[in-house]
């Protein structure tokens, strides 16, 4: 064995050499070449490129925009913040404000209420189970006008589906999608009807992945069928739930095509949301960009609040 002296006092003590444990693996990596390093990234470069150009770029200008005045695409005077002062004494804005958060928040808990339930069923069913999914699944795949033109048959008042129904048993022909009072429901029901179906295979991925061990030891106590649910299905799924109700709340925020198609934000604007509000001030006589792109931006950082908040509270629910 090799030793090295070391002085000291008037002679020399030898002690053992320490050997450094060879580390292959780390030597490896830091001899890695950049070139290799960078192949990874290499791959995302183009998907990253096109969100650039197509998600970032707009966003940023959007809000560009927002700080000036303009009545076309060539002539920009910049107003500052006057835009946003201008969106927030609108009355009209605070009405389909209104008319957003009602329906946000209606379609939010519907959806997910719904999906819960029908998920659980699913992952209870023994047979045809995958035909099942797919028939759940089908409405998210049809294109949303086409949606709105489905729709807008079954609930037309005079010869559509739903009234020569009810008409038949004596139920009378609701007027569904002109009545005030009717059609703000109506048009949460159909974007349940629409969006359901993808909430539901994200919960029956997150109730794949319970153990069943759970159940067992549940029923062996003696746990109903409720209480499973409720102290073993709801907690375990609860990452599932957090990521749908995400989704479902930037998708009630951003509703718009078969709500158009439907009704046209009617009737007496009962069911005009934010961003028929920004399509009518962009694209609608007298043409206002500006306040497009300032009720945008709005629009935006409500959604990002509220997804974080969402984010948040389903991580402290996680660590508890």
């Amino acid at each position: 064995m090799s030793v090295t002296s070391v002085a000291g006092g008037s002679g020399a003590r030898r002690r053992p050499a320490t050997r450094r444990p060879s580390d292959p693996a780390g030597s490896r990596r830091r001899s890695k070449p950049l070139r290799s390093r960078l192949v990874p990234y290499l791959f995302i470069l183009p998907n990253m490129a096109i969100f650039a150009v197509f998600t970032l770029y707009p966003a940023f200008n959007g809000f560009n925009i927002s700080l000036y005045s303009s009545s076309n695409a060539r002539t920009f005077t910049w107003v500052g913040t006057d835009n946003y002062a201008r969106i927030l004494r609108d009355d009209a804005f605070w009405a389909v404000v209104r008319n957003t958060a009602v329906y946000a928040v209606a379609f939010v808990a519907i959806a997910v209420t719904v999906a819960i339930a029908i998920a659980v069923l699913l992952q209870a069913q023994r047979r045809a189970k995958g035909f099942y999914r797919a028939v759940i699944f089908v409405p998210v795949l049809i294109s949303p006008v086409v949606v709105g033109l489905v729709w807008n048959w079954v609930l037309e008042r005079k010869g559509g589906l739903l009234n020569s129904a009810l008409a038949s048993v004596g139920l009378g022909q609701p007027g569904w999608l002109i009545e005030p009072n009717l059609a703000m429901g109506a048009i949460i029901v159909v974007a349940v009807w629409m969006h359901a179906g993808f909430y539901i295979l994200i919960l029956l991925a997150g109730l794949q992945g319970i153990d069943p061990v759970l159940y067992e030891a549940a029923r062996m106590d003696g746990a109903s069928a409720w209480v499973q649910f409720r102290s073993v299905t709801l907690p375990m799924l609860s990452p599932s739930i957090v990521v749908v109700v995400v989704l479902a709340t930037i998708n009630g925020f951003q509703a718009y095509d078969y709500i158009f198609t439907l009704t046209g934000g009617g009737p007496v604007g009962a069911t005009t949301l934010v961003v028929q509000y920004i399509y009518d001030s962009a694209f609608r006589s007298p043409i206002r960009y500006g306040i497009a792109a300032a009720a945008s931006a709005l629009l935006f950082i409500t959604i990002f609040t509220l997804t974080l908040l969402n984010w948040l509270v389903g991580r402290r629910r996680e660590a508890v």
